[in-house]
């Protein structure tokens, strides 16, 4: 099958990815372009795991305020040069996820932010509606295991949902930036402020 030329295209600019790997994603997908963007995401997550050791000592702190001011975000997004931290698309990154959180409001960065009384609470609470339903032990377990995924991808930010892309978390869209700009990005903290609500 010959190779559709204008689909790597498409894929070498939205992805930022060099035109030889395009070129090998959309031929092994045989000109699916869906397919080859999960093919180059899958390579890119191996890539940006290789990376994921990195330091990151420069960065930004950012800010975002909701048009109504009725809710602010403050975060630290981390990087390992000052160059990159001075990027446009590293600081259209940390902007992105400042507003993710204002319009989601996460509790917590990743699952292992979470305290172990919280996930423990919420196992709880999901097995004993299962148990009053009358459901066996094992089916119990996992249709916890399914709900603890979607309390996860509410509650912490990098399991969420990209306000922007429905296809993608926010762990993805870090793993593509790591890939396309070639540096370890790590969101480090933030805090969400709300008119009203107590902290």
């Amino acid at each position: 099958m010959a190779i559709d030329m204008s689909l790597v295209k498409k894929l070498r600019e939205q992805t930022g990815i060099g035109i030889l790997e395009c070129k090998k994603a959309i031929e092994e997908t045989n000109n699916n372009y869906e397919e080859a963007i999960d093919t180059l995401r899958k390579k890119g997550f191996k890539k940006a795991k290789a990376k994921s050791s990195r330091i990151t000592k420069q960065g930004v702190i950012n800010s975002y305020i909701h048009t109504n001011s009725k809710i602010g975000v403050l975060i630290e997004v981390g990087c390992e040069t000052d160059f990159v931290a001075k990027n446009e698309e590293f600081q259209t990154l940390v902007k992105d996820i400042a507003m993710q959180i204002a319009a989601m409001n996460p509790k917590y960065i990743s699952e292992k932010d979470i305290p172990v009384d919280v996930i423990e609470k919420e196992k709880e609470i999901c097995n004993a509606q299962l148990r009053k339903s009358g459901k066996p032990e094992d089916i119990i377990e996992k249709i916890t295991e399914g709900k603890l995924k979607k309390f996860y991808s509410e509650i912490c930010l990098l399991n969420q949902i990209f306000f922007k892309d429905e296809k993608t978390t926010i762990e993805e869209l870090i793993i593509e930036k790591i890939h396309k700009i070639g540096e370890n990005i790590v969101i480090k903290r933030f805090v969400r402020y709300q008119v009203g609500e107590e902290i």
